[in-house]
């Protein structure tokens, strides 16, 4: 009996040691997606082309002075559901079920049980997940009249949905897909359900908070205007308030999970700076709102505060230097806010276009890799996408990504430790647009751009519309539009079917190790 009480004493001995070695070698993991953040939005980036900087961002910009930078990042897609589906699968757009993205805050969501995504993998991993933020990759919720169903948008023709009961996600939310603790954003801060969510039950804003109308009226009190669906939504909504409530949601995961015995993974996909522009009179003790030329910038500097917040916990909890740091955005910036120009602040920065456009500044992204144990300062101009990030945090974490899963993904983490930035990671990218049906592709700086006719729907019907070279027209200057000229006809047939053959044979171009 002494023996066998023994046995059992030291086996659990064991467990513990080994449960407190995982955490000490594997790095805890943050990636932080922000919301229509171009290029031009972060100073750091800004500086490479210009030396009037209009607003600072000097907490991002510190990651990137001890991190690695990418000059050459895109986002999946110029358009943020889609590259949400990419970047928490590691596939391209056209894996997906709606290729096109999912847009609806009642939507039926695109991964089955069977998907890998960020926090399944993660979990594989042996650590502690976490979901905070906008989701917008669908959701479920049931039925008023039968409570057995999952509400279905398209049962109703009014233009506002009642039949839906938002009080809980019932599936398709994080929950459902990788994530053990979450606090979500169905839709951001722009659509319905204008609520949030705490491990899928709804979670009040205030204590007198009840289950309300949010409609063009109500936004007009708040002193702005409804540019998407009126419909159901907690009665205190205000999207000022959600930058500093899912930072602090954040502050407090990482203090709960620093101690424990297993790493933790964090995906904070930030409501900034999507419209409605409304920021915060502060957050974190920085006054945010009026502080700079243009609400825009304000969300810009309300986001660099948010990355200080979490920071400053990492830091706080011992923990910084063995904690992996990632920040990118969803897609390229705004061009709507009219302060914001009169300022002479780009979020393009220099490139042509913006969120929604097939040109470089609808997907040129910031993408820093942090992890200040293992990278020095450097930057590498090597084309990267959001899709790398599952194959890279697989490989910082040491588990194994299965043949058929996160397709499109490249391991970037042997660019954090080799001196050269020139290792080639891919023969070419392959790029979506937005709501035009766009697609791109890039190959030794030739990029061709090619529409999808929308009235076919099998997506088989491509064009090309445009071929810019951009090692010497990174601006994608009109005039140098080579798509009707004679000379560039091979370029043209050549591109067009490299992304027809990589399309429709559904091979893999990704590399995970």
């Amino acid at each position: 009996m002494k023996i066998t009480f023994a046995f059992i004493v030291l086996s659990l001995c064991g467990l513990f040691l080994t449960a407190q070695e995982n955490s000490k070698t594997k790095p805890n993991i943050i990636v932080v997606l922000a919301d229509d953040v171009g290029v031009g939005d972060i100073s750091k980036y800004r500086r490479l082309h210009s030396a009037k900087i209009v607003s600072e961002t000097p907490n991002i910009d510190k990651l990137a002075d001890h991190g690695l930078m990418f000059t050459n990042a895109h986002a999946p897609a110029a358009l943020c559901a889609t590259s949400r589906y990419s970047i928490m699968t590691g596939n391209y757009n056209y894996r997906s079920p709606l290729p096109w993205g999912v847009w609806g805050g009642y939507s039926k969501g695109v991964f089955t049980k069977e998907t890998l995504t960020l926090g399944r993998l993660m979990q594989k991993a042996n650590y502690k997940t976490a979901f905070i933020g906008k989701w917008h990759l669908g959701t479920g919720f049931r039925d008023k009249k039968n409570p057995k169903k999952i509400y279905d948008p398209k049962s109703e023709k009014k233009q506002m949905s009642f039949n839906v009961d938002i009080t809980e996600i019932v599936s398709d939310g994080p929950k459902q897909n990788g994530f053990e603790y979450s606090f979500t954003l169905p839709s951001g801060i722009q659509n319905v359900p204008y609520a949030a969510y705490e491990n899928d039950k709804w979670y009040p804003l205030h204590k007198h908070s009840l289950v309300g109308i949010i409609d063009s009226a109500y936004y007009k009190k708040l002193g702005f205007i409804l540019d998407k669906k009126s419909g159901l939504g907690d009665s205190k909504w205000k999207p000022s308030q959600i930058g500093p409530l899912i930072a602090e949601k954040a502050v407090n995961f990482i203090k709960s999970n620093a101690k424990k015995d297993k790493p933790f993974f964090m995906y904070y996909c930030s409501q900034a700076v999507h419209t409605p522009h409304d920021p915060p009179a502060e957050i974190g003790g920085v006054k945010i709102k009026g502080t700079t030329p243009s609400k825009h910038l304000d969300m810009v500097k309300e986001l660099d505060v948010q990355i200080k917040m979490m920071v400053d916990e990492l830091k706080r909890q011992g923990i910084y230097e063995n904690t992996v740091f990632i920040f990118t955005s969803d897609n390229g910036g705004l061009h709507i806010d009219g302060d914001t120009w009169n300022a002479r602040h780009n979020p393009s920065d220099i490139y042509r276009g913006c969120k929604n456009d097939p040109y470089e500044g609808g997907s040129r992204v910031p993408f820093i890799i942090s992890w200040p144990e293992h990278i020095t300062s450097k930057q590498s101009s090597l084309p990267v996408l959001g899709t790398d990030i599952m194959a890279t945090i697989a490989a910082i974490s040491k588990v194994k990504i299965q043949d058929g899963q996160a397709l499109d993904s490249y391991n970037l983490l042997p660019l954090t430790t080799e001196q050269s930035n020139t290792k080639k990671l891919r023969n070419h990218i392959m790029l979506q647009g937005g709501s035009d049906h766009e697609v791109m592709i890039v190959k030794d700086g030739w990029k061709l751009i090619i529409n999808v006719d929308k009235k076919d729907r099998s997506d088989a019907t491509r064009t090309p519309i445009a071929l810019f070279n951009l090692n010497d027209n990174v601006w994608e200057h009109e005039e140098f539009n080579y798509i009707d000229n004679p000379r560039y006809k091979k370029k043209v047939n050549s591109l067009l079917k490299l992304y027809n053959t990589t399309r429709d044979s559904g091979i893999p171009t990704g590399k995970h190790f």
